[in-house]
């Protein structure tokens, strides 16, 4: 006797991936860094897009010496 489970496989087109997986994105990031004898700064900004909307964000980080 076999036990061993039945695997079935099916074609999907690249267009059914993309909404399984969640669709298509672009994005991007970037950052600053400054040093001072007073204190350091870094700022920090990220934006992505897709077909479910787009999303951003941004923050800023300061520690006196």
């Amino acid at each position: 006797m076999n036990l061993a489970p039945r695997v079935e496989t099916a074609e999907i087109s690249d267009a059914d991936l993309d909404n399984v997986s969640g669709g298509l994105a672009a994005g991007g990031s970037g950052g600053l860094s400054l040093e001072t004898p007073v204190a350091d700064i870094c700022a920090d900004l990220v934006a992505v897009a897709s077909t479910e909307g787009l999303a951003s964000g941004a923050s800023v980080h300061t520690h006196a010496l």
